[in-house]
């Protein structure tokens, strides 16, 4: 790719009708080489492709300036595409040079000391092994005493974050357990409270058998029964009246006759009553 973008400069503005023929010989030209490349990276039989290939990449006899230019925008951004990445690879390819070159030192030097890795005893590679284990939970790189400070700084703030997050998971646990207990103690009332009612229910269902109630008495039967009696009530009155006036009566046909004769008594006394005192009322009038 890198290659194929040498053919073109990406500072040359788009083909006029006066360049048009250099421009797209160009860009035919970048094409052949794209097809070139493609052709080789497929090895012996890829080359024996690469005409074709080479052909359906030409612009063709009479390409369009829109055309060519779209092209020529292309190749600049896949040159500098393919620039980064080479800067970006040989970076890489550096810095594992470097790593490679630091590992073998480490070993030159270790081997010197007589720790190579196959020489340590048994104890020693387990110490080893722990301490690399170490290293990689602390994602310390290094052999510095400050990694290894501001690891165990790091690891101490997120011990103080987990004990905080636990404490407080603790104190939610501990409400929410006492929640529970008075949850269940209320229920328990409750349970006690539906208990006495249900004897309640039983004890006045037993009083309305006692009564001779039926479901079919109900409030607004009830209430016709009360109208019912008010209008029985209010129709009887007269009667009652009347038979009060008959109450004085004695039980027995005699004693009314007798009765009835000591009335008449009383009442002739009454008239002769009367009658003296008119008497005397006009005899005094007279005087």
């Amino acid at each position: 790719m890198d290659h194929a973008a040498e053919h073109l400069d990406p500072t040359i503005p788009a083909p006029s009708s006066a360049s048009s023929s250099a421009a797209v010989a160009e860009v035919n030209a970048w094409l052949a080489s794209l097809a070139a490349e493609a052709g080789g990276a497929g090895g012996t039989g890829g080359r024996g492709g690469g005409g074709g290939a080479a052909a359906e990449l030409s612009l063709g006899p009479d390409p369009t300036p829109r055309g060519v230019t779209f092209l020529r925008a292309l190749a600049s951004a896949s040159q500098g595409r393919s620039r980064a990445a080479g800067i970006a690879a040989a970076g890489l390819r550096a810095q594992a040079a470097e790593y490679r070159a630091e590992a073998a030192r480490l070993r030159e030097a270790l081997e010197r000391a007589g720790l190579a890795r196959d020489a340590l005893p048994p104890p020693a590679a387990a110490a080893a092994r722990a301490v690399a284990a170490v290293a990689n939970l602390l994602a310390i790189r290094d052999t510095e005493m400050s990694s290894f400070v501001v690891a165990s700084a790091d690891l101490s703030l997120r011990r103080a974050e987990v004990e905080e997050k636990r404490d407080k998971v603790h104190k939610e646990s501990k409400a929410l357990l006492d929640y529970t207990r008075k949850a269940i103690n209320k229920l328990t009332e409750l349970k006690k409270m539906l208990e006495k009612f249900k004897n309640d229910v039983e004890k006045q269902q037993a009083m309305l058998n006692r009564v001779g109630y039926t479901p079919e008495i109900n409030h607004g039967v009830l209430m016709e029964m009360a109208e019912h009696k008010k209008d029985l009530e209010r129709k009887a009155k007269p009667i009652a009246d009347t038979l009060r006036s008959y109450q004085d009566l004695p039980p027995d046909k005699a004693l009314a006759a007798l009765a009835i004769e000591d009335k008449k008594r009383q009442y002739a006394a009454a008239e002769k009553y009367l009658e003296d005192v008119l008497q005397s009322a006009l005899t005094t009038t007279g005087l």
